[in-house]
């Protein structure tokens, strides 16, 4: 259990005690009614010392979590709340309190495509109903981008059980390029997020390479219970390491990308950096700049370097020079 986990439970106990008037709680009695909520807690010993009690009513009394309890002691033996009525749990909300809980309120809303956040879904409508009560027409300050129309949505949580369960999926699925549906297995290992488009990466067979398939062109899911799962030891960060978005090349090694970034651009690729391998090689004089980037090229790829308009320029490799060169060109005809 973390060590703030216990804090709380500590803090918890000794309020119930010093709610109660109709006894009187020594430092020793809060102590072994600690110790007590924590046996309960974790199911074994875990004593409490006599300084940690100390330091957990000097931070209950202080202002660091907003309790401000009014902790007393008097006959110099005995603790006790100065207000009888007083209690941290009916600490009012700060401003700040409401508006944090709003936007996490909000964030967590996202996400409710998946059956996990189900079971917190009635803390999140009292916690709404909380800051509706202590302050009404609270707007929130933190907009998430999402797309509500996207297709295949409905299948995030289908997926996720899926890979939870080890279960193998038959999928009917049409890709852009496909003019009819295909059924086939799939073992599912992840789901991954990009651009607002959700992805599920995983194999057709064992000797099949991984690969991502976009959920908004699966028509339709089923399950194969026969067959048996592939245990592969997939690590999604070694995976992605070397790339950006969802694709993975097979058989295409990483490799050093040299970019020349305009001066209207630079600050933006330097505090927004294009990927987690990219390194400054050099600010020009008229505040350009030259970065490396080590990567393996990808259709993700392309379209955030193509994104750039004339801001941008491939130095090297050449044959990824040559290729952003056509599709400009062809672009240009297009104007023309």
């Amino acid at each position: 259990m973390a060590q703030n986990k216990n804090a709380l439970i500590r803090y918890k106990t000794i309020d119930k005690c010093l709610q109660n008037s109709y006894r009187t709680w020594t430092l020793e009695d809060l102590m072994n009614a600690c110790s007590d909520a924590l046996y309960e807690y974790e199911g074994k010993e875990n004593p409490v010392s006599k300084r940690t009690v100390q330091l957990d009513i000097q931070m209950m009394r202080s202002e660091k979590l907003g309790y401000n309890a009014p902790i007393v002691v008097y006959e110099k033996k005995y603790y006790k709340y100065e207000e009888d009525s007083f209690s941290i749990t009916d600490i009012p909300l700060t401003e700040t309190d409401i508006n944090v809980l709003t936007e996490t309120v909000s964030m967590l809303k996202q996400f409710k495509d998946f059956s996990l956040f189900s079971d917190v879904s009635d803390i999140l409508q009292r916690l709404e109903d909380k800051i509706y009560a202590e302050k009404s027409h609270t707007k929130p300050v933190i907009y998430l981008d999402k797309n509500e129309g996207l297709k295949g949505l409905h299948y995030l949580d289908e997926i996720y059980q899926a890979i939870i369960k080890k279960t193998v999926l038959v999928l009917t699925y049409k890709s852009f390029k496909s003019t009819e549906e295909s059924t086939f297995n799939f073992h599912p290992f992840l789901l991954k997020e990009f651009n607002n488009r959700w992805f599920l990466i995983g194999k057709r067979k064992g000797s099949a390479p991984i690969t991502n398939l976009a959920l908004d062109r699966i028509v339709s899911i089923d399950y194969d219970f026969n067959l048996p799962y592939i245990e592969e030891d997939f690590d999604a960060e070694l995976f992605y390491k070397n790339v950006i978005g969802v694709t993975v090349n097979t058989g295409s090694r990483p490799r050093k990308i040299e970019l020349w970034i305009d001066a209207i651009n630079a600050p933006y690729v330097l505090t927004k950096p294009l990927h987690q391998t990219q390194r400054l090689i050099r600010e020009n004089e008229d505040k350009s700049i030259i970065i490396h980037l080590f990567l393996s090229p990808n259709y993700e790829m392309e379209r955030i370097l193509l994104g750039f308009g004339d801001g941008i320029e491939i130095i090297s490799p050449e044959n990824l020079r040559d290729r952003m060169k056509r599709i400009l060109a062809k672009a240009l005809q297009r104007y023309e």
